[in-house]
């Protein structure tokens, strides 16, 4: 049985690892409000290619799967373990709906020739190339931090599941919110600069 003092030891070592994610976040933001400021006509002009309607829908899935995780850990806490495994696989579910929005998302730029490299961006101008280089290499490593919240989602299912993770012993559930929470907080900041830019 995990106790308090290990609960405790492992919330602060998830806190620690957080910060050193928003460190990484952060400096991705730094170098994109540094290219903003010498190319700000390029990057208003290159936002407006992106589709701000499914940028919008994948914001709301994030915000609403944000809500079943805390929930699930409420659930859990108050005993109700079928509630606590419904609301971590809506949760699981809304991280793949937003990932299945990415692939098609991406999918439509690689098909008009906008990927790294491409030749609408090689022959396009600097502000441009650089506003969809720091696009995909930002919204790249968000989706692979998707892909790792959904990975603790999926063990913290199987936990639960297994009752390795009940009311008295969520360490790991919360954790694994605390994750996606910081997943979708990157998003927050990732949906104004890249599809609302003016």
């Amino acid at each position: 049985m995990t106790s308090q003092h290990d609960a405790t030891g492992t919330r602060i070592g998830m806190w620690l690892f957080l910060y050193t994610e928003i460190i990484l976040f952060g400096g991705l933001f730094v170098l994109y409000a540094v290219y903003f400021h010498d190319y700000p006509r390029e990057f208003a002009t290159s936002g407006k290619e992106l589709d701000r309607v499914v940028g919008a829908i994948n914001t709301i899935i994030l915000l609403f799967s944000s809500f079943t995780v805390a929930a699930s850990i409420t659930a859990l806490r108050r005993q109700s373990t079928r509630l606590s495994l419904t609301l971590v696989g809506i949760s699981f579910g809304c991280g793949l709906l937003f990932l299945i929005n990415k692939y098609f998302e991406w999918g439509h730029k690689f098909a008009l020739g906008i990927y790294p490299n491409g030749p609408d961006l090689v022959n396009g101008p600097p502000g441009r190339t650089i506003f969809f280089g720091l696009y995909y290499v930002i919204t790249g490593l968000h989706g692979l931090h998707v892909v790792i919240g959904m990975s603790l989602l999926a063990i913290s299912f199987v936990l639960i599941r297994r009752r390795a993770v009940t009311a008295r012993r969520y360490a790991f559930l919360e954790n694994s919110g605390l994750y996606w929470h910081l997943v979708d907080l990157i998003w927050i900041f990732v949906f104004p600069l890249f599809y609302l830019v003016l």
